[in-house]
């Protein structure tokens, strides 16, 4: 019996020591590893304009298409000096700018290089243009701050006069450090988001309508983690996350505050 005591002593022991070692493990684990929130962060700075995302790269090709349909009425790109030339159908442009600033407890400073290929139609107008973008720079809000660099390749189209609203196809893409200030995570990510007929009005350019999906990928101190999810795009400003097998997300495209449901 007393061998029989001390063998139940011995093993009760013994599954103590495993369930907490285990516990104790998953514990350290979930320090470090990013969950869906935290990707729903990150997702919110590459859409948002306070952060450079997508809807500030919208904003200035529309802006610049906008422009270019207008030729015809007076106005004119690539304006130097007292002299101003006209971008012809079937050439490409290329332009820079510093975008920096503070909005909405987010400061951010990018570089950005863009060329635009125009395409005319039957008739000789405007019909659309194909836009490249390169930018690199940093942003810091209440919960990320980052350090990236990235790249798009959109189409915009709807120049025409007779077209209710301008329509973007492409890709956008960011990757770098990301530092999550909430939960104090360190880790770097890509993002790649896709857009399908992204509406934005005319002549407000604001984005009313269409559909992405995205991808976020990456790597921590413990490992590598991966998110995929699609957007949809609202008609106020804001846009739905819902990550495959996570959360779905309103997020305030421009201020990046993001909303769990």
């Amino acid at each position: 019996m007393k061998t029989l005591k001390l063998s139940t002593i011995t093993i009760a022991l013994a599954l103590f020591c495993v369930f907490s070692c285990k516990k104790d493990s998953s514990t350290s684990s979930s320090a470090t590893t990013v969950t869906t929130d935290d990707a729903a962060d990150v997702a919110a700075g590459a859409l948002s304009e306070n952060s450079n995302g997508l809807a500030s790269v919208t904003d200035d090709i529309s802006s610049n298409a906008a422009v270019v349909a207008s030729i015809g009425s007076g106005q004119t790109i690539n304006s130097a000096g007292v002299t101003s030339e006209h971008q012809a159908c079937g050439t490409t442009v290329a332009d820079s700018a510093s975008n920096s600033g503070s909005a909405d407890s987010v400061t951010w400073n990018y570089f950005r290089k863009y060329t635009h290929t125009l395409n005319c139609n039957a008739s000789n107008q405007p019909d659309n243009i194909v836009n490249t973008l390169v930018y690199s720079g940093n942003y810091s809000g209440p919960r990320i701050s980052s350090n990236n660099s990235g790249t798009a390749n959109v189409t915009i189209a709807g120049l025409t006069t007779n077209a209710t609203n301008y329509v973007l196809n492409g890709e956008y893409k960011r990757t770098g450090s990301f530092t999550n200030k909430v939960s104090n995570k360190a880790f770097s990510s890509n993002i790649d988001i896709v857009g399908t007929n992204i509406l934005l009005s005319k002549p407000g350019r604001k984005i009313i309508g269409g559909t992405a999906t995205i991808s976020i990928s990456g790597t921590t101190p413990k490992g590598t983690f991966s998110y995929t999810g699609t957007i949809t795009f609202n008609a106020d400003s804001t846009a739905t996350l819902v990550i495959t097998g996570g959360g779905t997300y309103t997020i305030d495209l421009h201020t990046g505050f993001k909303v769990k449901h």
